[in-house]
């Protein structure tokens, strides 16, 4: 019997232009096994995810379970010390980046404590966000979504609410060229009505389409804005999955949570 004779017809270039691609689309972020230290205090203990364009991930954990040090890691602060693991957003490796270099490569860190500027007005700290390249968003764009810093632009900035400094902060990220948004604690301290204007600010942001990591200690409210979420305890991810499962999941929650 002659082998070939069973041999499928040829497949010509239209029929091959219309098979469809099973490569799935790659990560926008990726944190690949990340292992930092805060002296000779091991935190973060093999850290790995990933995140899609335009996804809002929550990275959750009770207290001390390592969140902000990993956020502190992708952002490449000075501490923790990455000592071993890749960060890349869109194909850069951040892991081979200081702080300030990350920063021009659209990585914004909202810190809890916010790091407004003392002594100067709430447009001074908008402008100085926007005097390095390559920068974001114009002062009427900002003052256009938050109409609240527009009739304060000219106040101490340090003098204002709480909820009104949460605003500048995340303000002054988008003034940079954001490419990552790191949200650490953003309803930290805040009275319940100003956490609601807080959650409005967060989810216009997903609106719009940026990348971002929020770490919350409020995690019901961080789930109900997230696409997905990772937890973290003990400086390791024990659990990834979808925001909706986590809501879902009163033993989890419980476990890890403690809500």
């Amino acid at each position: 019997m002659n082998a070939m004779t069973t041999s499928a017809e040829p497949v010509t270039p239209t029929e091959a232009a219309n098979v469809p691609a099973e490569t799935p689309a790659q990560p926008y972020f990726v944190a690949r096994d990340l292992h930092a230290y805060y002296g000779e205090s091991y935190i973060v203990q093999g850290v790995s995810f990933e995140v899609h364009e335009k996804e809002v991930l929550a990275l959750l954990g009770r207290n001390g379970a390592g969140k902000t040090s990993t956020l502190r890691t992708i952002a490449r602060a000075p501490s923790p010390e990455l000592k071993t693991g890749e960060i890349w957003l869109n194909d850069l490796p951040l892991h081979k980046m200081v702080s300030h270099q990350a920063a021009r490569a659209g990585v914004v860190l909202v810190p809890e404590d916010r790091r407004i500027i003392p002594g100067l007005t709430v447009e001074e700290n908008l402008v100085l966000s926007r005097i390095a390249e390559p920068c974001g968003w114009e002062l009427e764009r900002i003052y256009e979504h938050f109409p609240r810093l527009a009739e304060r632009r000219g106040q101490e900035a340090t003098t204002m609410s709480g909820g009104e400094q949460q605003m500048l902060a995340v303000a002054r990220a988008l003034a940079r060229d954001l490419k990552l948004l790191l949200l650490d604690e953003p309803y930290e301290g805040l009275a319940p009505v100003i956490v609601r204007e807080i959650e409005k600010i967060v989810a216009e942001i997903k609106e719009l389409g940026i990348t971002t990591i929020i770490v919350e200690q409020n995690a019901i409210a961080a789930l109900q804005l997230a696409d997905r979420a990772i937890i973290l305890d003990m400086g390791e991810v024990v659990y990834e999955g979808t925001a909706k499962e986590v809501l879902e999941n009163e033993d989890l929650r419980h476990e890890y949570l403690a809500v």
